[in-house]
Formats: C-alpha cells, structure tokens, sequence
C-alpha cells in the first residue's frame, strides 16, 4: 500500500449474532439466511460488508480517505480513484474474512452504481463485475440514495410509507419511500448539497489554522466552533422564501456568507487566510441560517403529504439520513418540527449515515427479498454520475402553493 493510501483502514469486525435489529426479527432457520456483499465507492470512502436476510452484519471494512482530502482542502477525483483502486481489494476481503465467510456463500453481490463521482464508481462496478462473473453470483446494482434512505429498516422495524430527508456532502432531497424501490421525490437542491456548502465555508474561514479544529473535516468544525458562538451577530436572508416547493439553495447562501467574511475581514484589519476573532459567531450564523432552511422545506413537505394523503395522518415518520444528519444542531430543529407536527423522527446510527458497505448490502438484501433488479448477467451495466430518485413531483408541491409559518418551521 502506498503512502497516500494509509490515509486510514478501518476494519469493524462482527461476529454471526451481532444484529442491528432486535432479536424479534431473527427467529427462523439462520442456517437458510441468503448473505449479500455490499461494495460502496461512489465517492471518497471504499467501503465492504456482508448483510443477512435478519439483518445481522456479518463483517464490514472501511477505507476513510477523508485524511488525504483534507489536506488538499477537497476531493480530487482522481486522487480518490487511485485510493479506490489500491484499497478495494483488502477492503472486500477484510469484510468477508471478519464474517468468517466465503464468496461461494452469497447469494449475490451488490454495488452502488448511482449516482456519484464516476472515477470512483468505475472502481467499484469494474471490480464486482469481476467478482461476480468468476464466481457466477447474481448482481444488484444500487442506487446510492435509495440505499441511505432504506438503511433505517436494517436498524428499527419501520413499514412504507414514510418521509426521507437525505442531507450530506454531495445530496439533499426530500422524498416519500413508498416501497424498496419506488419513491417520490418531493424536492432537491438546485446547486449545492449543504455538506459541501459547509465545506467551503470552513475552507475559507482557514477552520485548519485553528487550535481546536486542525484535524476536523469542514462541516465538524463549523458545527464544533458553533457551539460556543452567538448564532445573533450576522443573520443571513434564507434562500428561496418565495418559493412554495421543496427545493433546495445553498449557493446563494455561501455567497451571502463570503460577503461577510470579507467585510468582517476588513472590520478586524485581517487578511484572507487569517482567523476572525468572531469565528465561533460567523459559525454559529452560518449553521443556524443552513438548520432553518431545511427544516422550512422539511416542514412544507410534511404539509403537502398530510394535505394528500400520501402519509397517514397519524404516526407518520421522517427519517433523516447522510453525514450532515450527524449535525446535532441540525437534528434537534428537526426533532423539534417533528414533535411539533405529530412524526416520529427516526436517524441510523452516526456511523450509517455517512457512506458505507453495510446500507449497500441491506439494499441488496431488500431487493432479493423482493425480486427487484437481480441481474444474471453484468452486459450493458454501466455506472451513472447524475441519476434522480423515484418519480419527481416537485412540480406538483410547487402547484399546491403551500404557504408554512416561519414560526412553526423554526
């Protein structure tokens, strides 16, 4: 392995009890338990697991390379190929090994495919092409964000339909899980995902010269520095308020937060590069105007579902899933708008929201199980960058004019 490869190995190992489901869900015949391998590298991490049918994860491995791109101050596509390439290996092999299982064993292999860098997904769907035409394995391939939003039935028993928040560093969507794989897209971002807007905040703010923040990727820091800042001394105008649908902005948003930077640059006599004496207060500002801004299109999603009965009116669920879910300021405004409009919100555990093997092989179990997109043959497979989730009715929550109480959504 290379020097730039050691950026980091993290190899999580279970043994055959260690389910993410209660017990309740694990009666039956184990020994008759289909077991998937799931193979994740739609961006900066290669991850590997193998799932059963109950739930129970086997064995997983993790290849974080967020050390590396930290220090270049962003992913370089190319960079997170090579590691791919020189990781995968080890990395599939070390989830199978830790599950004290072989490939004969599976029932199929799946892999996402969709969407997200292509230098990166061409790693991961040129490597389990090979695995499973040698080994003559069924392919599943994977829709990265359906993958994230079905990660929660491996860790609570939840039933269709419900409402999905995706939120993280390349997506942000809302949209109701009808089904394994039929879903309906409420509203996305129509620039950037908030993760990434975060990212580049902290870049300019030089987070890295900070004493409390060198080691911490760029959305941590904002959210670490917040905590003992006063969110009052900026307040930022929240994008696309005169816009009845679900849609999100970000880029708007960090231009606003640029703009300050700069000026408050010039208040201290500092240049770019240096750090603000009111750095903890632009961060709180900056994660408060994000937190509200979601939670607003949140809330107007909840309205338009209830208003047409595409959730129940009662004991409806949102899930909230990807990194930027990790955010606990984040998570609590939601948490409140759940509580306030009768939805229990449910959120896997940290380490399933953020990219993984383990919610690639659980989609690949979901769709065994229910005969959706099991391929024979890999011929004509190919990998997508860009690629929507479900059918869109953005469109229709933009007809319905919803018109939300800031107070409510806040």
């Amino acid at each position: 392995m290379s020097s730039i490869a050691k950026s980091l190995l993290q190899s999580v190992k279970h043994g055959r009890a260690a389910c993410l489901r209660s017990s309740s869900a694990h009666s039956g015949k184990q020994r008759f338990r289909r077991l998937v391998l799931g193979i994740e590298t739609s961006c900066d991490d290669t991850g590997a697991a193998v799932v059963d049918e109950a739930g129970c994860v086997l064995g997983e491995a993790l290849h974080c390379q967020k050390d590396v791109h930290l220090q270049t101050g962003g992913i370089i596509p190319v960079v997170a190929q090579q590691l791919h390439r020189e990781n995968i290996e080890q990395v599939v092999q070390e989830a199978l090994r830790a599950g004290g299982v072989s490939v004969v064993e599976l029932a199929a292999v799946a892999t996402t495919v969709k969407p997200g860098l292509a230098l990166s997904l061409g790693v991961g769907l040129q490597y389990s092409r090979s695995l499973v035409n040698r080994h003559q394995k069924p392919f599943i391939p994977i829709h990265h964000m359906e993958a994230h939003a079905l990660t929660i039935r491996l860790t609570h028993h939840l039933e269709f339909p419900f409402l999905v928040l995706l939120i993280s560093g390349g997506h942000c969507l809302l949209a109701v899980a009808q089904g394994v794989s039929n879903f309906l897209l409420l509203g996305q971002s129509i620039d950037i995902a908030p993760g990434d807007m975060l990212d580049k905040v902290a870049r300019r703010l030089s987070l890295k010269k900070h004493p409390e923040c060198h080691s911490m990727a760029g959305g941590k820091a904002i959210e670490h520095l917040a905590q003992t800042g006063s969110q009052e001394l900026l307040t930022f105008r929240l994008p696309m308020q005169h816009y009845r649908n679900c849609n999100f902005s970000f880029s708007g948003l960090q231009n606003l937060v640029n703009n300050a930077i700069v000026q408050k640059e010039k208040e201290e006599g500092i240049q770019e590069g240096e750090i603000l004496s009111c750095v903890k207060d632009v961060a709180a500002a900056v994660q408060h105007a994000v937190a509200v801004h979601i939670i607003q299109r949140t809330y107007r999603a909840m309205l338009f579902c209830i208003k047409n009965s595409i959730l129940p009116s009662k004991n409806a669920t949102l899930v909230v899933s990807g990194g930027v879910a990790s955010n606990q300021y984040i998570r609590k405004g939601l948490q409140n708008l759940a509580d306030a409009n009768d939805f229990a919100l449910l959120c896997p555990p940290p380490r399933l929201c953020t990219d993984n093997g383990v919610m690639i092989a659980w989609n690949g179990i979901e769709r065994l199980r229910a005969g959706l997109g099991v391929l024979h043959s890999t011929d004509g497979i190919r990998y997508e960058p860009r690629a929507p989730l479900g059918i869109d009715i953005s469109r229709r929550v933009e007809e319905d004019s919803i018109k939300i109480s800031r107070r409510n959504a806040t």
